[in-house]
């Protein structure tokens, strides 16, 4: 059978039509979720220093305050997990999470209006993790400083707590935290020293190696109730040492 060229030209375009694959339309993006902020993200934008936690329980404390434990969540954790450390004229104002530069905001009305004997600085760990942002070793230094300066204007003695031993932050994977550990501590060791504060030597009680006993810790980081045993003899000590010294001359109300 003989077809016209005209038919022989539509039969050969139908048949390479019906053996070209068709081309897929991509389906539309799809919006990104929105990630609803949480509780604590929210709490960075509205009240940075999160004044607003112990606010009210500061207006409750009555009688003569011997000492203010300030500091971040290993603080926190004392007080929870052992509160019977904390008798009468003791504060625990711990607050986790939080670095320097947010317990400075907070030291005023945490430390300095409870009007006490001594308080105790515990601070560092964040810093190192960046929680707030990336820090220096001097930034941290130099908010320290302040809170120190700040407690003896007001006639407070001052304990400066070393950081706790930790060879890894969970939050913070691959984090150098040894090496940034010790020249905290040192540099703390060395500044109390130099100013007729207290130093407490946790890190030496924990440690193992460079990291904390397995059994005073739940995560690598944190005390638990074995290791705030293990540091309570220090803050004893301590307190005691503190006591002994004569009170900075307030210069301020």
């Amino acid at each position: 059978m003989r077809y016209a060229p005209a038919l022989l030209i539509l039969m050969a375009t139908s048949v390479s039509a019906q053996q070209t694959p068709a081309i897929a339309t991509p389906a539309p993006a799809a919006a990104p979720v929105q990630k609803a902020p949480d509780e604590g993200e929210i709490r960075l934008h509205n009240d940075f220093g999160w004044l607003g936690r112990y606010r009210e329980a500061n207006t409750k404390v009555t009688g003569p305050v011997t000492i203010v434990f300030m500091g971040d969540s290993i603080t926190q954790g004392w007080f929870d997990k052992m509160p019977g450390f904390f008798t009468p004229g003791r504060v625990g104002r711990g607050i986790g999470g939080q670095t320097t530069t947010q317990m400075l905001l907070r030291f005023r009305q945490d430390v300095i209006d409870l009007k006490p004997q001594m308080v105790q600085i515990m601070a560092g760990t964040n810093d190192i993790a960046g929680n707030t942002g990336p820090m220096t070793p001097e930034q941290t230094e130099a908010n320290i400083m302040s809170m120190a300066e700040l407690a003896r204007a007001h006639g407070i003695r001052v304990i400066l707590a070393s950081i706790p031993p930790a060879d890894h932050f969970p939050w913070r994977p691959g984090l150098d935290t040894r090496s940034r550990i010790a020249v905290l501590n040192a540099w703390m060791q060395d500044y109390a020293k130099r100013t007729d504060s207290t130093y407490a030597d946790y890190w030496s009680a924990l440690h193992d190696g460079q990291a904390t006993r397995a059994s005073f810790t739940y995560d690598g980081v944190h005390p638990n109730e074995a290791g705030y045993a293990a540091m309570a003899p220090v803050a004893e000590a301590a307190i005691r040492t503190a006591l002994a010294r004569p009170c900075p001359r307030p210069i301020a109300d």
